[in-house]
């Protein structure tokens, strides 16, 4: 028996669920930045993390970070995907009042998203040395960041965890807990990182070991919230857990696939950049920690969004879709260009700040100066895919994340590369998102305005059809950034 007592995060079951009341906008702002100040912490403890590295004074390791990163990024991007069917799933059972289902379907989504990681790490690990290879590291570069991955690689499903309870989290509406997750992991990282590094001076090891330790503790926060706070987290048995498997891969699988395409373009453009030297990846690895703290908050929207979309679709409160879209790009526009302003003004205090020279500084500067504004784009994309994957139709955020990926990506980057050089590289990469973020956008807003002139009939909630006749255009998740 439920003997909870009504909290603002912890409803009683009959309660209506958080998002589908009051301004749209005001759960827009609150969810994102609450959302933003844990992942932004991460991702300036990630900077920190380079930074550090870039101290020790040896060219390689920077693009060794890079390098590994890229790697990395695959691992991630698979938990992301699945969280996104985390929050999707336990959001919607909050919608209809049911938090037996929220707390079977939390329960089952950590024991999901941990067996999936494992399963990756394994495959993968025998293989790190070529993989680095086939990404264009050579010599002691590929050395050290293979010797990176191997220490850090194993601590991929704790990764999947942590970010499983702050998809349970963030379904709830308690994006102040989901934020304790990622900011708690980040504060350990900041104070472990020197510590590591420099106090026992295992530099590079150091880095990765912190990385490990910091994982650990963004586990233990989030179990907290899940099992202490909201007790929403109850291992089906073998039965039920069957039936919980289906709709939750309907949604992340799809999830999955579209979250993949962003480290396949990734790949490819350090591919690209690596015939142009260390310095030029180690710019380019800068550049990839520049742009989460920069644009954190459009990482964070395109993840708040889902669970609002979510809830109200759920409870068929169809009329507040438009307004949660139309008040994300405002959000959205409003942050890139004070964004992009800030970068512009600071950029040559950002190359000294990580000690870039040569190739490295001239990526920098000109990633702040120009390639930061496509951003713009690439929010409206992001914020795009979170409604396409919460309303039923992420086969539009697969076809467009994918399409980034490879058409926007793959000539872009090409041709910049053979034209202009390393640089021709990052400018190709940003020019590629404008047209995606472009159509993705106007193809989202004829999908929310026709469910809310011809809303979806038969249970709030649909079930995935048929494995056999299982279309991506049938699941239903969020994208994260």
């Amino acid at each position: 028996m439920n003997t909870e007592e009504p909290t603002a995060t912890a409803p009683l079951p009959g309660a209506p669920a958080k998002f589908t009341t009051g301004s749209t906008l005001r759960h827009v702002v609150v969810m994102t930045a609450t959302g933003s100040i844990g992942l932004i912490a991460i991702f300036i403890v990630d900077a920190l993390n380079l930074f550090y590295i870039s101290l020790l004074g040896v060219r390689e390791l920077a693009a060794a970070i890079g390098f590994a990163t890229t790697i990395m990024f695959f691992t991630v991007s698979v938990a992301i995907g699945l969280t996104i069917a985390t929050s999707a799933v336990v959001s919607r059972a909050l919608g209809r009042g049911s938090r037996t289902d929220a707390a079977a379907l939390g329960g089952a989504s950590i024991l999901f998203m941990g067996l999936a990681l494992g399963l990756i790490t394994a495959c993968t690990w025998p293989f790190l040395n070529p993989l680095l290879a086939l990404l264009g590291a050579t010599g002691e570069t590929l050395s050290l960041s293979t010797r990176f991955l191997q220490i850090v690689l194993p601590s991929a499903p704790l990764v999947a965890v942590g970010m499983a309870t702050t998809g349970i989290l963030r379904g709830t509406g308690d994006a102040r807990r989901a934020m304790y997750v990622t900011l708690g992991s980040g504060l350990a990282a900041a104070v472990l990182d020197p510590l590591f590094i420099f106090g026992l001076d295992l530099g590079l090891d150091g880095a990765a070991i912190s990385t490990v330790l910091s994982r650990m503790i963004m586990v233990a926060i989030g179990l907290h919230g899940v099992l202490r706070v909201h007790r929403l987290l109850a291992m089906p048995d073998l039965r039920r857990l069957s039936a919980v498997a289906r709709p939750y891969f309907a949604i992340g699988l799809p999830a999955v696939l579209t979250q993949l395409a962003t480290p396949v373009g990734n790949a490819y453009v350090t591919a690209e950049m690596a015939p142009f030297g260390d310095d030029a990846v180690a710019g380019w690895a800068i550049i990839g920690r520049i742009v989460p703290v920069a644009f954190g908050a459009i990482f964070a929207l395109s993840g708040a969004v889902g669970p609002i979309l979510g809830q109200n679709f759920g409870a068929r409160r169809y009329d507040r879709l438009l307004a949660v879209m139309r008040d994300s790009l405002i959000v959205t526009m409003i942050y890139v260009l004070a964004a992009w302003l800030l970068l512009a003004l600071f950029r040559h205090h950002l190359a000294t700040l990580f000690g870039a020279t040569a190739e490295a500084r001239q990526l920098i500067v000109f990633f702040c100066l120009f390639a930061a504004g496509s951003f713009l784009f690439n929010g409206a994309l992001f914020v795009s895919n979170a409604a396409f994957n919460n309303l039923g139709y992420p086969g539009y955020s697969t076809i467009f994340n994918w399409g980034r990926a490879t058409l926007g990506t793959v000539p872009f980057v090409w041709l910049g590369a053979n034209l202009y050089g390393a640089v021709g590289v990052v400018g190709g990469w940003a020019l590629g998102g404008v047209v995606f973020g472009i159509v993705s956008a106007v193809v989202c807003f004829r999908v929310v305005a026709r469910i809310g002139s011809q809303p979806p009939s038969g249970p709030p909630i649909p079930g995935p059809p048929p494995s056999a006749n299982s279309p991506f255009t049938t699941g239903k998740a969020a994208t994260a950034g």
